[in-house]
């Protein structure tokens, strides 16, 4: 017996890295997790690297990005990959989020997994608005001035949550400082629970595409799916780079490369892309609190689907009514991530408004309403 299995410290990453067991069936999709793994690990290093040269005063952050920018030796590569990093994160956690509700991956035994999935969503996003914040150009400065207005929401409490959060009575020094604080912080915690998401799915293993027990047929982590994985690693780097080298400003607004100037309202406050979606549900609402509870609703939607999903079978693979219903789904997310960014007028603001009701009579209506009927069918044809 080799080393790595009878060394306690070996062996648990033999566990993990080598002799795990997966499904054989596991397709493509299945990388994306090792690929929201790379980026969380190239951001938290870049950052690191950024972190040395910014400075979180309010009257240098801008002049502090343009310093790495322009004197700093291949500064202009780590905040390029910092900024592009963010939106390649982002769209492989929506494509991981995505490919987990298509094949069922939040049903029981991985309800654990699928938790702290969602809580390392709604992290990501806290930390990605704080960094889009710390760059201080306009849409920075306007986007932290609207979202923790949003505070004063609360009942009782929100007027004087709003100037605990600025440090003062506007977005000024303190806020900037808090924000790269946390910024800072964040990132830790997040790695903290990625190790607990591996930890709660090593002890039922991955799910596979055809939604039934994939005992019958293992194969070890290495050297299958390792290599598996690096070949998505490749095509990602090399579209990464793509943008990295060749068009580093495509996914920011342009607003952000003007300093942030509290005497200038932009036209129209617009979030970076990743935002959008939930961004067009708080519009969508005519009240304002009504609209933050929307927001944040949205995300913990997500935690009712191993409870809504009644389905007898994980996984759409089968279920020709769950799959049209999915591509609706969707479909509407991409059409409110577009409504996000549009100017709040006549037509996008019923548009979303009901794009918005589609949404979550997905998660409370539809799937538990189409999973019963699905079950009954399922129960028909097997007599």
């Amino acid at each position: 017996m080799t080393i790595r299995k009878t060394n306690p410290y070996l062996s648990l990453a033999n566990s993990y890295l080598m002799d795990s067991p997966q499904p054989s069936s596991m397709n493509y999709w299945w990388n994306l997790g090792s690929l929201t793994g790379l980026c969380l690990v190239m951001q938290m290093l870049s950052g690191m690297f950024l972190a040395m040269h910014y400075s979180s005063h309010m009257e240098l952050a801008f002049s502090s990005v343009e310093h790495m920018m322009r004197d700093v030796n291949a500064g202009w590569l780590m905040r390029y990959m910092h900024a592009n990093g963010a939106s390649f994160f982002f769209m492989c956690m929506y494509l991981h989020i995505g490919k987990a509700l298509y094949y069922g991956s939040y049903k029981t035994p991985r309800t654990l997994a699928w938790t702290m999935g969602v809580m390392m969503l709604v992290l990501t996003m806290a930390t990605a608005f704080m960094g889009y914040c710390l760059v201080y150009g306009q849409m920075s400065h306007w986007g932290a001035t609207v979202m923790t207005n949003l505070l004063s929401a609360m009942p009782f409490l929100g007027n004087d949550m709003v100037p605990f959060m600025w440090g003062g009575f506007s977005v000024s020094n303190p806020t900037m400082q808090r924000f790269f604080a946390l910024h800072y912080l964040l990132p830790f915690m997040l790695a903290a629970l990625v190790v607990m998401h591996f930890m709660a799915l090593h002890v039922h293993g991955s799910g596979n595409p055809v939604g039934m027990s994939g005992n019958m047929d293992r194969m070890p982590m290495h050297s299958y799916f390792m290599f598996k994985d690096l070949m998505t690693v490749f095509v990602f780097m090399f579209m990464f780079s793509l943008f990295m080298y060749f068009s580093p400003n495509t996914l920011g607004h342009a607003d952000n490369y003007m300093p942030g100037n509290a005497m200038v309202t932009p036209a129209s406050w617009v979030p970076e892309w990743y935002l959008l979606p939930f961004y067009a549900m708080l519009r969508s609402m005519p009240d304002k609190l009504g609209g933050v509870m929307a927001m944040f609703a949205a995300l913990l939607m997500l935690l009712m689907l191993p409870i809504t999903d009644r389905s007898v079978m994980r996984g759409n693979t089968f279920k020709v009514l769950s799959k049209f219903l999915f591509y609706l789904f969707v479909f509407n997310f991409i059409l409110l991530g577009n409504l996000g960014q549009m100017h709040v007028e006549v037509p996008f603001i019923e548009l979303g408004q009901y794009a918005t009701v589609f949404y979550f009579s997905y998660y409370l209506v539809i799937v538990p309403v189409i999973s019963t009927m699905e079950n009954i069918l399922f129960y028909i044809g097997s007599k």
